[in-house]
């Protein structure tokens, strides 16, 4: 198979394995426990990419799992926010903190930040959020009030040192803003801890079958791990994943996707994916669905700010933005190139839906030069 056709065809199994293509959950807790994590840091996009893999979801139905106590949003590895249940916070935590701490040691000693100044911006937020949740502006007056500087960027390495101490994460919405709580207050531990080796097999199990066909170099990225943890633990996962190799690298996934037949599902369907979404962020090579050369129309200057995409038969097609007004949605489409009038019928239908979910109407505009008008 030519290398442009294998990155189709991993494209297209990917797709499926994230419940993008034919989306299998029940809800927005099965989705989420299906990913394990999900990047999160845009709130409204993370929210779009729970509710795109749960059939006829609305935000408010997003929303409302966060306020069940059902998901969480933290910080679990990276030093990035994803979106996880409470029990498998608790189980990606332990695994990449070590790493993580050294990492922002410099910059904690740049901020002036010692141990000390943890130890008391930590007991001023535990028995303040003990009194109940409090939203970021709110936690960090409790900060100042301690005595501990917030300026720069002091105040948000205070707030993430307790969520690595698994100490707090986000949980109930106040207003459009979700709001600090006491991790285990909030939501008190169910499943029984598991050891380091274990818990690494488990998540690559868990891993590989949400996101494969991936590579180990693409778990290790993603879990924030070494090589020689993931090689041992891929080691030990027996029967439970399925892996192809082509040319030197070896692919692993769950059985059903290595082994769906040709045609593979999606070859014409089109998606509307915010930025930040799993489908690129869950990859450290992220070429199967995005080419090189539309890589800087992606995340323009590198900057680590990702814009939402269009995706038609696995591979990123253009970008979509939105204005967002009380009434209605105006969407702006950006393809790479001019979309066939099947696909503009197909990608109106996709922002058809993100309007449902949002609960209001969505309107298309596909930007002149690239198609043929608006919708």
């Amino acid at each position: 198979m030519a290398l442009e056709s294998q990155a189709v065809d991993r494209a297209r199994r990917r797709l499926v394995a994230q419940r993008i293509q034919r989306p299998l959950s029940a809800s927005p807790l099965d989705t989420v426990t299906h990913l394990t994590a999900m990047q999160g840091q845009d709130l409204p996009g993370v929210l779009w990419s729970i509710g795109l893999r749960t059939p006829d979801a609305t935000e408010a139905d997003v929303r409302a799992a966060f306020d069940r106590r059902e998901l969480v949003r933290s910080w679990p590895m990276r030093g990035t926010l994803h979106v996880t249940t409470p029990d498998d916070l608790r189980l990606i935590l332990p695994l990449s903190r070590h790493r993580l701490t050294t990492s922002f040691a410099t910059r904690h000693r740049e901020l002036g930040i010692s141990p000390a100044d943890v130890s008391a911006a930590t007991d001023a937020g535990v028995r303040a959020l003990a009194d109940g949740p409090l939203v970021r502006k709110a936690l960090l007056a409790v900060f100042e009030a301690a005595g501990q500087s917030i300026s720069g960027q002091r105040g948000i390495h205070l707030i993430g040192a307790m969520a690595h101490a698994g100490m707090i994460c986000l949980g109930p919405f106040v207003g459009k803003e979700q709001a600090f709580v006491l991790l285990d207050e909030w939501t008190p531990p169910v499943r029984a801890q598991l050891d380091r080796e274990d818990a690494i097999v488990e998540l690559a199990v868990r891993y590989f079958t949400s996101h494969g066909p991936a590579t180990e170099a693409d778990f290790a990225w993603w879990a924030n791990l070494t090589l020689t943890d993931v090689r041992a633990a891929i080691s030990r996962t027996g029967d439970r994943l399925s892996s192809l190799t082509t040319d030197t690298t070896t692919w692993h996934a769950s059985t059903d996707v290595l082994t769906l037949e040709r045609p593979l599902p999606g070859a014409r369907a089109v998606h509307a994916l915010p930025g930040f979404d799993e489908n690129l962020l869950g990859y450290t090579d992220r070429s199967a669905a995005l080419a090189t050369e539309h890589a800087q129309l992606i995340v323009p200057g590198n900057n680590g700010m990702f814009k939402a995409t269009i995706v038609i038969g696995g591979r990123v097609v253009g970008t979509w933005a939105r204005s967002e007004k009380p009434d209605v949605i105006h969407v702006t489409a950006l393809p790479f190139a001019a979309l066939s009038s099947s696909q503009e019928s197909a990608l109106a239908k996709a922002i058809s839906r993100y309007g449902r979910f949002k609960g209001k109407p969505a309107d298309l505009t596909i930007a002149a030069g690239a198609g043929s008008g608006s919708r």
